[in-house]
């Protein structure tokens, strides 16, 4: 199978999400019935971080063990990526060495430059631009709660980050329409959008851009690499936390989610975010099923039902 690489949501067709959401069904059931499952024995991840993490690094590592294989965490400040190796020179060592790789790091033309030069799959656990690891778990967490997210609204209420954009793609392919409501001056950077996306609406008011949604979510205000415009950010922000009165606007079975880590009180109400709307703790469950069986598919392509 020639290499394909999973570094935007964009990447996959609808086709091949559907194939990979049904493989993460399958995988989380044996998972949750204690049946070994190791399709991935004798194979090896390399995780390379050059942000922290907590669930991407849980996530990916367990999900590799489980699998059957191994999985090794390389932090570019203990490489030589982090004394100045070339990011196409890494990619043609680390690829001859492993079977798949994760990065998660700062800028999208790193990850982009990695892949151009490695002879293995290379999966984005998260860069500035895009995030679409987290978009497919949440895409995952919504089909089990509530059935196909085809014909659905979902309302993203925040920064315009590499979580928004990667729901601008999931919007296309899966065929549901995005309200989204950004503060003045953290607006979407249109060179990260498809000019053909037609599948969102921008509101200047977040309340209003919750009305009749099914699905309402959010992420911090400060990612991480803009912490020196935190303060600046809590004041333009103002107003844009995702409280009750806001969820009262959406429809009454509406789902909040969060990719988390979550400031209560600031872009999330904790009434909401510990409510009965939350699926939260599904959510970042998900990450580990939906990243399985995304790592079963760049490896070994297409398998049979088992």
């Amino acid at each position: 199978m020639a290499i394909k690489h999973f570094l935007q949501f964009s990447d996959f067709t609808l086709d091949e999400f559907e194939y990979v959401l049904e493989r993460a069904r399958l995988i989380k059931h044996k998972f949750k019935n204690y049946e070994p499952y190791h399709p991935l024995e004798d194979r090896t991840l390399v995780m390379v971080f050059e942000k922290s993490s907590t669930r991407t690094r849980l996530s990916f590592e367990a999900g590799m063990h489980q699998l059957g294989g191994a999985a090794i965490y390389l932090n570019t400040r203990d490489s030589q990526l982090g004394r100045g190796e070339p990011v196409e020179d890494a990619a043609q060592v680390m690829s001859r060495m492993c079977d798949i790789i994760m990065i998660r790091t700062f800028g999208q033309d790193i990850i982009e430059r990695f892949a151009a030069n490695s002879r293995v799959p290379v999966i984005n656990g998260l860069t500035n631009e895009h995030h679409p690891c987290q978009v497919l778990a949440d895409i995952l967490t919504y089909v089990e709660h509530r059935g196909s997210i085809a014909g659905r609204t979902v309302a993203w209420i925040g920064d315009a980050n590499n979580m928004l954009y990667s729901w601008l793609q999931a919007a296309q392919v899966f065929g549901f329409h995005l309200n989204v409501s950004t503060p003045a001056g953290y607006d979407i950077d249109q060179a990260l959008v498809a000019q053909d996306n037609q599948r969102y609406t921008v509101f200047a008011n977040p309340s209003d851009a919750c009305q009749d949604a099914d699905l309402v979510t959010t992420d911090v205000w400060t990612s991480m690499g803009f912490e020196e415009e935190n303060a600046e950010r809590l004041k333009a922000f103002d107003g844009w936390i995702v409280d009750s009165a806001k969820m009262q606007r959406a429809r009454p079975d509406a789902l909040f989610m969060h990719c988390l880590p979550a400031h209560r009180g600031e872009e999330v109400s904790a009434e909401v975010i510990d409510g009965p709307q939350s699926v939260v703790w599904d959510e970042a469950e998900n990450r580990l099923h939906v990243q399985k069986a995304l790592l079963e598919y760049l490896v070994l392509g297409r398998v049979s039902a088992q």
